[in-house]
């Protein structure tokens, strides 16, 4: 064991401590970008590794920050805020019948806006919506832990549908369709399977009625008419264009930032909603985590880490292909519950690029990863900053032992199932 393989594994400790604790609200691209730094002033990464990383994680990070600037147009137009009080409206008072519904939405939401847009912006909607109802706190709790874990449960359909999945069909050339075909029935699979468990576990804590009175009218919350009627046409073409980019290998960033720049220029030309908002609420920050932490982990792996995680995944070789998926599946979850999902995907991707192994065991990356951080409160920032935000805004605070109680119940069996579904 080299004295730069242990000082690439404190290095990423550091740098992930950092991110997790945010001192002085460090900004987290900031605490990549230190990681980064001192990996390369001892020497574990060099300027040409800049220039290698950069090349794998620009397509995905530039694609992740228009569909969120996407997102919070539509979500300032109101569009997110009529989809919520049309469904409330839908369940008829019915508590359990609003729960299903809150957790279809969501993997709607999640399939097309990324899942930091579910739990990002659906779940204060759904809180205020419930609050306004005077459903208690505690009968609360249930679809606001619904709307956090569909998000990630139901990320996998398209590969604008979480980071990590932009990241892993970037690295090994998956195109736009090739992706969806593979990854539709899976999540189908998954949305299902998170229903049925989420609605077992919280089956005596949904409220059996909801009074509906005080629910504010759909048609009220709109407040931006124009940018409300395009949303619909705006998606079908999105998916149309990155369906017809994936044939031309035309990168999925070159049509969501300029989709995203239109959007922002007529929601500007009409003045209905605030354009600075969403500009100022980009997740501009992982960018630089994205690029900094990438160099972290390509360091890491390269002193070690990598032949160790390809080693371990060239002795299930001789495992049956289902047994094999299912275990690698596991082995991405844990690691992205311990080392949080972005770091995961990354050192997922180089170890099965230096084994050649099947294509499959590259999709099971992704569930693994797009499922496994809801083992733990540090698996994905999305979660990070959802915890916080409805501690903050809330006043809900989930504590990490109710929250990883929860996402063992429900994630374990949800991920067996949904790897399980990959290998047919």
């Amino acid at each position: 064991m080299s004295i730069f393989f242990l000082l690439s594994i404190i290095i990423f400790i550091g740098t992930l401590l950092l991110v997790i604790l945010r001192p002085k609200n460090l900004p987290i691209g900031y605490s990549a970008l230190i990681g980064a730094a001192i990996a390369f002033a001892v020497g574990i990464i060099n300027f040409s590794d800049v220039v290698i990383v950069w090349g794998i994680v620009w397509n995905a990070t530039f694609t992740f920050v228009a569909i969120i600037i996407i997102s919070l147009v539509l979500d300032e137009a109101g569009v997110f805020e009529y989809a919520a009080i049309k469904i409330a409206r839908l369940s008829r008072g019915k508590g359990a019948h609003l729960f299903i519904l809150v957790i279809l939405l969501g993997a709607g939401i999640s399939a097309i806006f990324s899942n930091d847009g579910t739990a990002l912006i659906l779940t204060p909607i759904i809180y205020m919506l419930l609050h306004r109802a005077n459903v208690e706190r505690k009968a609360i709790i249930p679809y606001i832990m619904a709307t956090g874990f569909i998000a990630d449960s139901s990320s996998l359909p398209f590969i604008i549908s979480n980071l990590v999945n932009i990241i892993t069909a970037g690295y090994f050339n998956f195109s736009f369709l090739q992706y969806a075909f593979k990854m539709l029935f899976p999540d189908a699979v998954s949305i299902i399977a998170s229903l049925f468990f989420l609605y077992l576990f919280y089956l005596r804590a949904i409220p059996r009625n909801i009074d509906m009175t005080n629910m504010k009218d759909e048609s009220g919350v709109i407040r931006d008419p124009l940018i409300f009627r395009l949303s619909l046409p705006v998606i079908v073409i999105l998916l149309l264009a990155y369906s017809l980019g994936g044939i031309f290998s035309i990168p999925v960033s070159i049509i969501a930032v300029p989709a995203s720049v239109i959007m922002l220029a007529i929601a500007r030309a009409n003045r209905k909603v605030d354009v600075v908002k969403p500009l100022r609420e980009a997740p501009w920050q992982i960018v630089l985590f994205s690029l900094g932490m990438y160099l972290v982990v390509f360091g890491m792996g390269r002193e070690g880490v990598t032949s160790i995680l390809s080693g371990t995944l060239n002795s299930m070789a001789f495992l049956y292909a289902p047994i094999r998926i299912l275990l690698s599946g596991y082995l991405f979850a844990a690691i992205a519950g311990i080392m949080n999902n972005l770091p995961s995907i990354m050192l997922g991707n180089l170890a099965l690029s230096s084994i050649h192994g099947p294509i499959n065991l590259a999709y099971a990356n992704v569930v693994g990863n797009d499922i496994g951080p809801k083992f733990t409160p540090i698996g994905s920032l999305a979660t990070l900053v959802w915890l916080h935000t409805l501690n903050r805004k809330s006043g809900i605070k989930i504590s990490p032992w109710y929250y990883m109680k929860v996402g063992f119940v429900i994630g374990l069996p949800v991920l067996t199932l949904t790897l399980l579904s990959l290998s047919l």
